[in-house]
């Protein structure tokens, strides 16, 4: 195997030439030198393979070069056609990293300290777990929230009190006239954060009252990863007026679109629009076969059939480990939230016998697990041979994506199992006797003042599995037991 450069010399450009954010953000404190990939599998320069648990991640089409630019066009269009200039988000969304999207981004981390703001107001997030309202049926997920609500069917209160948060914000906020909504069908980088149903739904007929567009960032939601449809939007029973999209589109390759009516494209001929490298050759015949690909191989069925086996066992894990608090998701786009501990009363005490019989009335904890904590877990799946993100904006969720290309099977290799010994997760790894790895990664998120008094952004809040969608059970197996027994070995060290 030709490893090139060493590993110590890469490190040293990494340090010295990689932005210190991203360093902080991106990369393991003992950084994987990924030397190459099949499939769902990884090897680094010593041949070590991983599991991949995180992959990358309407009639007129513009083709950009990624999410920010196409979330930046969409922008653009938004209030051209519309006449009006105000944009509304939601807190904790993120839509791009450019010198527009920044304003449409909602997370601290993201922002640095130059003018912003310019036209865009965030509204309060819908998030039925750590938001004041929630429930146990506010969901499209085979996994609800462990928060208990008297919701008849067909109602959600929930929904209702975060519609009535956008009323307010339109009646304080922004101008009688608005030029849009910007919003993921699920939030990805904030945490993999599912809204009540008919969020979306009731946000929209808002929205065009105020004679705005709805734009539906597809970035991390798109090309068949949420399982049940092709679009996250589907799911929401929603049809936008703009639909952004890139990542999954060409499967790493840089390519993003945005998807919009002919009407809105007609307002754009009031100038000239060009983008050098905007749908290339090369980058359309790649994203043409991804697309096929996609189809050929029924992958959105397996996002579906996956997704739903990994959120039924993290639903498992999560009623066996007190420091996992919530999980949410659907198809191949999880996340695991983390709390310090789930045993907590509505004073904020830790549960205890009370000295009568009279019961306890008991809520879930949504006091964050801390950073530090986090990179135990994190560290601990890496070394077991699990590749996980973080995201969220406190500090303490697990976020699961996996690729689209995973491939259905009905191998089981344990996932029952409650402890998991090093030499038996060794024997998982083993059954999996094809050349491929798994990906999964977990993001977080939170802030913390350094001794220069500077505040460092260290995503670190929720484990977020976005893992290649040719991830099998199998895989899905191996993952669980590896991610059970970092959560065992992190309770065993307190």
């Amino acid at each position: 195997m030709d490893k090139g450069m060493s590993k110590e010399r890469l490190l040293q450009i990494r340090q010295h030439k990689c932005n210190p954010m991203t360093m902080k953000v991106t990369y393991y404190q003992r950084p994987v030198f990924i030397h190459h990939g099949y499939m769902q599998w990884l090897w680094d320069m010593d041949g070590r393979r991983y599991l991949d648990m995180f992959a990358g991640v309407a009639t007129v089409v513009y083709l950009t070069n990624s999410g920010s630019e196409a979330n930046d066009l969409a922008l653009l269009m938004a209030r051209l056609h519309t006449g009006n200039y105000a944009i509304t988000t939601l807190r904790g969304a993120y839509h791009g990293g450019s010198g527009m999207t920044i304003d449409l981004t909602s997370n601290a981390a993201y922002k640095f300290p130059v003018t912003s703001g310019q036209g865009c107001h965030s509204t309060m997030c819908p998030d039925v777990f750590r938001g004041p309202w929630g429930g146990s049926h506010c969901r499209d997920s085979p996994v609800q929230t462990t928060r208990e609500c008297n919701c008849s069917p067909g109602q959600c209160l929930a929904n209702n009190k975060y519609i009535d948060q956008l009323k307010e914000e339109f009646t304080t906020c922004v101008p009688h006239q608005i030029a849009g909504l910007f919003a993921e069908p699920i939030q990805g980088v904030g945490g993999v954060v599912q809204y009540p149903r008919n969020f979306l739904r009731d946000a929209y007929k808002l929205v065009r009252e105020k004679g705005g567009i709805c734009i539906a960032d597809e970035v991390q939601t798109g090309f068949a990863r949420t399982g049940s449809h092709y679009w996250g939007f589907q799911g929401h029973d929603v049809i936008p007026d703009m639909v952004t999209m890139a990542k999954g589109i060409a499967n790493g390759f840089p390519m993003g679109a945005v998807v919009t009516t002919e009407e809105i494209a007609r307002s754009f001929g009031k100038g000239l629009h060009f983008n050098t490298f905007g749908g290339g050759p090369l980058s359309c015949a790649v994203a043409s076969s991804v697309l096929d690909v996609i189809k050929e191989d029924g992958l959105q069925e397996t996002c579906e059939e996956v997704g739903t086996y990994l959120l039924e066992q993290l639903a498992k894990l999560r009623d066996k480990h007190e420091i996992v608090g919530d999980v949410r998701g659907k198809g191949l786009m999880i996340g695991v939230e983390m709390v310090k501990d789930k045993r907590t009363d509505r004073l904020g005490s830790r549960r205890r016998r009370p000295a009568s019989d009279v019961p306890v009335r008991l809520q879930v904890s949504r006091d964050p697990l801390p950073p530090e904590h986090m990179d135990e877990i994190f560290e601990d799946t890496k070394d077991m041979g699990v590749l996980i993100g973080k995201g969220g904006n406190y500090a303490q969720i697990v976020a699961v994506a996996s690729l689209e290309l995973a491939e259905q099977s009905d191998r089981r290799t344990g996932a029952q199992t409650t402890v998991m010994k090093e030499n038996t997760l060794q024997e998982k790894k083993d059954e999996l006797d094809y050349p491929r790895h798994l990906n999964c990664t977990i993001m977080t998120c939170r802030t913390r003042e350094n001794t220069h008094g500077q505040v460092d952004f260290i995503i670190s809040q929720v484990f977020r599995l976005k893992p290649p969608l040719c991830v099998t059970k199998a895989d899905a197996d191996f993952f669980l037991a590896v991610f059970d027994q970092a959560l065992q070995n992190y309770t065993e060290r307190r």
